[in-house]
């Protein structure tokens, strides 16, 4: 699939927005650790960095549309937005709302800054909430609205009111998900389809899309936060980890993401950043079809497996061992885990047979299946392996077409809010729910901590929950990822986040 680059617009008025940028890059550039320095301050000034080159792990799944899987690719690459944004604590930040307020238990008023699309277009309440509209229709459903409904209104001329169908004390949380990024009227003109190129309201444009092969990204400079100092971005899907690293090396790319554990070490110390993340790799068996709708087969799968095993041997160290869905990133989690109950006694498998499913775009996920395979089979069970690039794996697993799947998800990816996991991934309504989990129990424990807005008892209230969910042995946790980053030595300000929402922004540039 292919777009054409939009036609140049006729140029519009110079607006006041010197103060606003000042006064707001230093949100967007410093939330999260940068490679390098600075850079100096007259290239900085001038903007005239030259175009980074970077190669991705993950091609587009669902032509980048915002409002599934491809929404992280959007805004690691700084082309997308919302009306908020995370910052290093994970709480929520301002980005296209300068402020907001909650008006009663349902109820929050937002007010915009002053921004343009990138086709030229004002942001404005209206488009704005058609935007937050369009992706409360989509199918299925992001995963930051699981479990949740919302609708937004402008409300005068600088403010958008959105209400929920039941109290959301973390809603300005919610809304920093990458697939609730804001677009212009333009993208939704063509029905049933969401369009990116040149309809969001980031530092860079998306101008030219060659299918899964690559990307093209220009310089907004009309963005409402500063001129960037990349003039743009050529991005190219790599999906093969060898081939990433091989890229970086040879200087076909500036910036390879998800370099392998394996190769890391071959990389110099100075081109190499290792990011502790928030993300885990599980087992998620299929609770819906096939042998492990049987839960003592499930507790025998568990039982299995030594994370252990693959933290030190596959990670070589460079993950820990799986303590739950959240690992030692959520600091907090530790301190409040709860043991789960209720688990079912596990059975012999006496050679049953189970298909396990992963893909490659993380280079070490087929080891990890290829060792837990082993172990499985030790215990007793046929396994059959699959590999397959990610995208076209994801429709087949979510249908339920692999008796298990190992993934790695970050648990505070969707919103930063920890339940919002539990909802899309676990519960009857899940948009992601890999394990295909119905459980009448978990949902119950997830829609309590769901309305519980301390933050110190909605803490309590996911780690109830997150017990909820291992008591099914759904979800087998593994281990605790930290993400290894290529980066040329002529590469500055980089976005590394735990969060993994972050990678180019206004103060990358080589």
């Amino acid at each position: 699939m292919r777009f054409a680059r939009p036609a140049p617009l006729a140029p519009r008025s110079p607006r006041p927005r010197l103060l606003a940028a000042l006064c707001l890059a230093p949100l967007l550039t410093g939330c999260f650790a940068a490679s390098g320095d600075d850079g100096d301050s007259e290239g900085s000034a001038a903007g005239d960095g030259a175009r980074l080159r970077v190669a991705l792990a993950f091609p587009p799944a669902e032509y980048l549309s915002p409002h599934g899987a491809d929404a992280t690719i959007l805004s690691r690459l700084g082309v997308t937005e919302g009306l908020t944004s995370l910052d290093a604590n994970g709480a929520a930040a301002p980005a296209l709302a300068a402020s907001w307020r909650r008006e009663d238990d349902r109820t929050w008023l937002f007010t915009l800054r002053e921004a343009d699309f990138q086709d030229g277009t004002d942001v404005t309440p209206a488009a704005v909430a058609a935007s937050l509209t369009r992706a409360t229709a989509a199918k299925p459903a992001p995963a930051a609205l699981a479990g949740v409904t919302l609708t937004a209104k402008a409300a005068g001329g600088t403010g958008v009111r959105v209400t929920t169908a039941q109290p959301d004390p973390v809603l300005p949380l919610r809304l920093s998900s990458p697939s609730l990024a804001v677009l212009s009227p333009k993208a939704y003109a063509k029905k049933g389809t969401v369009d990116p190129v040149g309809t969001a309201t980031g530092p860079f444009e998306l101008t030219d899309v060659n299918g899964a092969a690559a990307v093209r990204l220009d310089r907004f400079d009309d963005y409402w936060g500063g001129r960037a100092q990349a003039s743009g971005v050529d991005v190219r899907f790599i999906a093969d980890g060898s081939a990433r690293t091989n890229a970086l090396r040879t200087g076909q790319v500036d910036v390879a993401e998800s370099i392998p554990v394996a190769q890391a070490a071959a990389l110099d110390a100075d081109t190499r950043r290792e990011t502790a993340t928030t993300r885990t790799t599980s087992l998620h068996l299929n609770t819906k079809s096939g042998v492990f709708t049987d839960p003592a087969l499930r507790a025998a799968a568990r039982a299995a497996v030594d994370t252990s095993a693959l933290a030190k041997g596959v990670y070589e160290g460079h993950a820990d061992p799986g303590a739950g869905i959240y690992g030692p990133a959520v600091t907090w989690a530790a301190g409040k885990r709860v043991q789960p109950t209720g688990r079912a006694k596990a059975a012999t498998p006496g050679g049953v047979s189970v298909t396990l499913a992963t893909y490659d775009n993380r280079p070490e996920l087929p080891e990890v299946a290829q060792v837990l395979k082993q172990q499985l089979e030790k215990a007793g069970f046929t396994v059959k392996l699959e590999v397959r690039e990610y995208s076209r794996l994801e429709t087949d697993a979510l249908a339920g077409k692999f008796d298990a799947v190992v993934g790695a998800r970050n648990s505070l990816l969707d919103t930063g809010d920890p339940v919002s996991l539990l909802a899309s991934d676990f519960t009857c309504g899940g948009g992601y729910n890999l394990s295909l989990l119905c459980d009448k129990a978990v949902d119950r424990a997830v829609g309590t901590a769901q309305a519980v807005a301390d933050t110190g008892k909605r803490q309590d209230a996911v780690m109830a929950a997150e017990a909820a969910v291992l008591g099914t042995d759904a979800v087998v946790p593994l281990v605790h990822q930290r993400i290894v980053t290529g980066v040329d030595d002529d590469v500055s300000g980089l976005l590394l986040d735990p969060y993994e929402r972050t990678l180019v922004g206004i103060g990358t540039r080589r």
